[in-house]
């Protein structure tokens, strides 16, 4: 993970309107989901159906930038194409960026075929991009020739082909649509502040010429939807948004609108780009992700996900409580990826073998990942999803607090009945040495009531353990989230302890399984060297030097011996270094194998 260094430094400075983006849906639409799930109560039980029960779906950037694919003038610009023209990246004049769009024809965009991929990767809804914020829009539009059908030689709009092929094949259908930022239309924000003839043009114009009227048809021209997904609300006024959540309300009573609608007047949230929470979320909300490293199509980004990251990505989403939407950038001939579609292949045959614990499932009682993967509730059944398969045979299981009927291995639809014990808090569960699935094994655990289970974190005695920031406590020193750009727009997320005083210390409560030695690490950013501690329980402690770099890097501690298992508080000190500029987001232990 790359930090805040100088080279990057500069584009969260001069991209305050893609950071709110990140920061809207943490603060103001996290704190009103709530209140959209209650309006939907309230309202229409109808509405949202398609989002509440699709739980994965695919996202589609497609657009005049993806024929730019991030060059400009011979010149390749790395980070997110669709910001091609802004001063961070290629810093392109509206006049010059209009004046080629004659030069877009994805002549082999076959809607069927895209919706193919999406139905084999077991995706249940399609969002795509009308108009993103380049102004462009991928529709016939009324309200501007700046439009696929009138401005290029493909003279069709696959907006309407792509919602018909959703329809044929059983699928949600919805819209992206740039409501505030529009870089092209005089008065959008970030436009020109002036038309074609000089006259001032204010945002309120460009409101009701084109964002609102290109909304109006949207809804009512493309069949019924399953959501409007507007973005980066920025500076638009409460009015704005109140407008459009009602014209998509009243167009599309079954639709949902997205939280960064603004003013948290969505449906539901959206996390920041590219994030899967590690704590369970309540209410209703998406993370949104990408299948590589950028949304529109980038000619040099082959960095692709794997199926299992893809799946595991997918089933963590579900297992936090929220919907994970997965985006694919068309090439500018309308094709997609090779890769990209064999890797969402390959993860939806699994999800074709497990349908219920992708759309039926409910969020884990754990409420975290598991050191060997994740799990997730229906009715009194945990599906416990063994990401990296123990050889020992083994499989340790902590905390859970309800009764156990049975538990069985899944494999290829037959159920095989598993031994198991309880040691100390944990289920240990006997497996066969070979995993049963090349991405991710199901063991289906029956409770005798709802599931419920211990929240602390337990250290695995087989596999790593992460200690997250996010699960410890703060004394003496700051705590907040992190978010940077590694290229313009790829998005990180952490939480970390920055600010660090003398005697300050970051706490994890910890439940160790097994005794013995674990190796220590930690993951921080910092100047020169540092000097940390570790200690349990406020006694034993061990202590080291390392380096630091403005990078995060996991750092080798030393060994932490544990006599006897139960309960125990870690706590990391920094005894010597600047701690104004330090930073730790995670602690590691690992066992030690003798």
């Amino acid at each position: 993970m790359q930090y805040k260094s100088s080279i990057y430094r500069w584009a969260i400075c001069l991209s305050a309107i893609l950071l709110q983006q990140q920061s809207m849906a943490q603060k103001t639409g996290m704190n009103e989901m709530w209140k959209g799930d209650a309006r939907l109560q309230s309202t229409d039980s109808a509405r949202g159906k398609i989002f509440r029960n699709g739980r994965y779906a695919m996202f589609i950037h497609f657009g005049y930038f993806s024929h730019l694919a991030n060059k400009w003038n011979g010149k390749t610009y790395y980070g997110i194409g669709e910001w091609l023209m802004n001063e961070n990246m290629a810093k392109i004049s509206v006049k010059d960026y209009m004046a080629n769009v004659g030069d877009f024809n994805p002549a082999n965009f076959n809607a069927d075929s895209i919706v193919a991929v999406a139905k084999d990767a077991g995706m249940k809804y399609i969002i795509i991009t009308s108009k993103h914020h380049d102004g462009f829009a991928m529709f016939h539009s009324k309200a501007t020739k700046f439009n696929i059908v009138d401005a290029t030689p493909f003279r069709r709009d696959p907006m309407k082909e792509l919602a018909l092929a959703c329809q044929k094949a059983g699928l949600g259908f919805g819209f992206y649509y740039s409501q505030y930022q529009d870089w092209t239309t005089p008065g959008g924000g970030g436009g020109p502040a002036t038309d074609e003839n000089g006259k001032a043009v204010s945002f309120d114009e460009y409101f009701y010429k084109r964002c609102l009227p290109e909304v109006e048809q949207i809804t009512t021209e493309y069949g019924p939807l399953a959501l409007v997904w507007f973005d980066t609300p920025g500076g638009i006024g409460k009015k704005y948004v109140e407008k459009l959540v009602e014209v998509v309300h009243k167009n599309q009573p079954a639709a949902f609108v997205s939280g960064r609608v603004g003013h948290g007047l969505g449906d539901y949230s959206t996390l920041g780009d590219m994030e899967v929470p590690r704590k369970n979320v309540p209410g209703l909300w998406e993370s949104v992700d990408v299948t590589n490293d950028s949304w529109g199509y980038a000619w040099y980004d082959n960095n692709w996900k794997s199926p299992k990251t893809i799946l595991t990505n997918t089933l963590s989403t579900i297992a936090r409580g929220g919907n994970y939407m997965l985006n694919i950038g068309p090439k500018d001939d309308g094709t997609v990826a090779k890769q990209a579609a064999a890797a969402l292949r390959s993860a939806g045959s699994w999800i074709k073998r497990y349908p219920e614990i992708v759309y039926k499932s409910s969020a884990s009682p754990w409420k975290h990942a598991l050191p060997w993967g994740d799990a997730v509730v229906n009715g009194n059944k945990i599906s416990l999803l063994v990401y990296d398969w123990p050889s020992t045979g083994k499989l340790y299981v902590p905390g859970l607090q309800t009764g156990i009927k049975t538990i069985q291995l899944v494999n290829n639809g037959r159920k095989e009945p598993l031994k198991y014990h309880k040691d100390n808090n944990c289920v240990v569960i006997d497996l066969p040495y070979k995993a049963p699935e090349k991405l991710v094994s199901v063991i289906e655990l029956v409770a005798n009531d709802t599931p419920r289970a211990d929240e602390t974190q337990s250290i695995d005695p087989q596999h790593p353990t992460l200690l997250d920031a996010l699960f410890a406590k703060a004394d003496n020193v700051a705590k907040n989230g992190e978010h940077w750009m590694e290229k313009f727009g790829e998005w990180k997320h952490v939480d970390r302890f920055i600010n660090w005083k003398p005697n300050a210390t970051a706490n994890w409560t910890v439940d160790v399984l097994k005794p013995g030695y674990y190796q220590s690490s930690l993951f921080y950013t910092g100047k020169s060297r540092l000097v940390w501690r570790i200690a349990m329980n406020g006694d034993q402690f061990i202590q080291n030097q390392q380096s630091a770099s403005a990078v995060y890097n996991w750092y080798p501690m030393g060994w932490l011996y544990f006599d006897k298992p139960g309960r125990y508080t870690l706590s990391v000190s920094l005894m010597e270094g600047e701690g104004n500029t330090t930073s730790l987001a995670a602690l590691k232990l690992e066992p030690l194998i003798f």
